[in-house]
């Protein structure tokens, strides 16, 4: 059966677009991309911008998104999302999407991988506004313990250990700009691990894009 509640705020309104009512949609339209920076950063973590701090309508649209089988917001989601990635670039040109990889237990979790599906539709907004785009999933994840366990130094050690570059030829990039995409940054661990693994294989990232920035631990 569809979903009749709004994924932002939880309530049994009429006229749902996307899966969210109309004041959501507004509150979420008002948000602008702006810099955002774990304290303290990790090393080797790339210029990072989010869409909103993680709460609201944007907080509760994720969670039912990713955990709740709302895969319908993928793409107004995706296309938030590639406004952060607009903001993060500047200048319209080529671009290198990069996604963080779910984990296997993750994936299966959530009937695939939520960010590869976020990945399609940001691309596909960015093209459709005239960005060369390209996605490449360049990493690989595997097992490790979910975050929300850890601390700031056990999530940054289970970061490092689990992302590897996948096997095979990486993309040219030549005049490209290479952007991470992630749903959530908190310590800023995971946007780090990924971004020395590419880098080790010629990728570094020129940014990376997120739609929710944890409160307490980021700064403007």
């Amino acid at each position: 059966m569809l979903p009749t509640e709004c994924a932002g705020c939880r309530q049994r309104r009429p006229g749902l677009r996307h899966g969210a009512c109309p004041d959501c949609v507004t509150a979420l339209r008002a948000l602008r991309p702006v810099p955002v920076r774990p304290v303290p950063a990790p090393p080797e973590l790339p210029p990072c911008h989010a869409l909103g701090e993680y709460g609201g309508p944007l907080r509760e649209m994720l969670l039912a998104y990713k955990d709740h089988g709302r895969h319908g917001l993928a793409r107004p989601l995706g296309a938030l999302l590639a406004e952060v990635v607009a903001a993060a670039v500047g200048a319209p040109g080529p671009v290198l999407l990069v996604p963080v990889p779910d984990t296997p237990t993750a994936a299966r979790a959530r009937y695939g991988d939520h960010l590869g599906r976020l990945t399609r539709h940001c691309a596909r907004r960015l093209r459709a506004a005239g960005w060369p785009v390209r996605v490449h999933h360049a990493v690989r994840a595997g097992p490790r313990p979910d975050s929300v366990t850890l601390d700031s130094a056990g999530r940054a050690a289970a970061a490092t250990s689990a992302f590897r570059a996948r096997s095979g030829r990486f993309p040219a990039v030549a005049g490209s700009r290479v952007v991470l995409l992630d749903d959530i940054v908190t310590t800023g661990a995971t946007l780090a691990a990924v971004s020395r693994v590419l880098t080790g294989r010629g990728l570094p990232p020129y940014g990376a894009a997120v739609l929710a920035a944890t409160r307490k631990k980021h700064q403007q």
